[in-house]
């Protein structure tokens, strides 16, 4: 597998992507090819690189993260975004990632690529830790606006999605509402809920916010402005748990000692909150293995963004999604 990278995506790219392409290559072997100016890439690579499997592919332009979209994709043909997803396109690369402008990865991606047969509208697959392992929560933000037939085909998906990666066919599916009852939520709710019911999937019904971090199913399906809001709230709470933690492990002696004895723990605790060992995001739904990655990764996020996307790569899951017939 040959993963193209948004080497200029990000807000501390090229830095960190860069890093993250190194990290994926020396401890996982992953093949990168490291898309965006050349002489710029050049410089941050440096000598140690050559005997590494990561490789410069030139592109001039940048699509910043304050740009349109849409406009941007016309207008920058040559932007480390387009054309690495134009060596996607081509079979010289088997997946792309990026940490850049999402909607702009979208646009192009439609552009590029196209959608995947059956198809109406992408969404992006977000997977959020869970007290039971992981849950993927879509759309996770591509889509504000959408019918109840979207959300139907966001569910089948995300359940191609998930048996593939754990070779099973049994994932749940549950619809975000503001209650269990099946009467509950608005009238896009109300109707999803009937599609899904009908739609031979591993349907558990409704679920609560709170349910997406106990795992009470495997794939959590809304509309995207819903499921980015749930997102970032998400995020935000874990946040501030960590911050929390480190207020009161570090106040007083006593608290400075038993944190020494729990640090094992609290590692374990950390790594399982942090975004960074998830990595990106699949944009499923399109004629491709596409990636999104949060705008402020880390290193670590871009290495193990790499990871995912050729497991995702080998596994060959937009076949899957291709073949599984989904259509409204």
């Amino acid at each position: 597998m040959r993963i193209a990278l948004d080497a200029m995506g990000g807000d501390n790219a090229p830095n960190v992507t860069v890093d993250g392409a190194l990290a994926a290559a020396q401890e996982l072997g992953v093949q990168t090819l490291l898309v965006g100016r050349q002489e710029v890439l050049t410089a941050h690579l440096g000598p140690d690189a050559a005997t590494l499997p990561v490789e410069i592919v030139h592109a001039p332009d940048t699509i910043e993260m304050h740009d349109h979209p849409a406009q941007a994709v016309r207008a920058k043909k040559d932007s480390s975004i387009v054309v690495g997803l134009r060596l996607l396109k081509e079979g010289q690369a088997d997946a792309f990632v990026s940490a850049g402008n999402s909607g702009a990865v979208m646009a192009a991606s439609l552009l590029v690529l196209g959608r995947a047969p059956g198809i109406d509208r992408p969404a992006i697959g977000t997977v959020i830790p869970t007290l039971s392992g992981r849950t993927l929560l879509l759309d996770a933000g591509a889509n504000a606006d959408v019918r109840a037939q979207n959300m139907l085909q966001f569910a089948r998906m995300g359940s191609v999605y998930v048996n593939t990666l754990t070779q099973t066919d049994k994932a749940t599916v549950g619809l975000l509402s503001n209650g269990e009852e099946e009467s509950k939520g608005n009238a896009l709710t109300l109707e999803a809920h009937t599609l899904l019911r009908n739609s031979g999937l591993n349907f558990a019904g409704n679920v609560e916010g709170r349910d997406i971090t106990r795992g009470t199913v495997d794939v959590v399906v809304t509309d995207g402005f819903t499921g980015n809001v749930a997102l970032k709230s998400i995020e935000g709470t874990a946040e501030l748990i960590q911050q929390l933690l480190r207020e009161e492990i570090t106040r007083g002696l006593r608290n400075k000692l038993a944190a020494l004895a729990l640090r094992r723990a609290f590692r374990r605790v950390r790594a399982r909150l942090d975004y960074s060992e998830v990595g990106g995001a699949p944009l499923l739904g399109v004629n491709g293995t596409v990636f999104i990655s949060h705008g402020r990764s880390s290193a670590n996020a871009i290495k193990n963004a790499l990871r995912v996307a050729n497991e995702a790569a080998q596994l060959d899951i937009v076949g899957a999604i291709n073949n599984a017939g989904i259509s409204s």
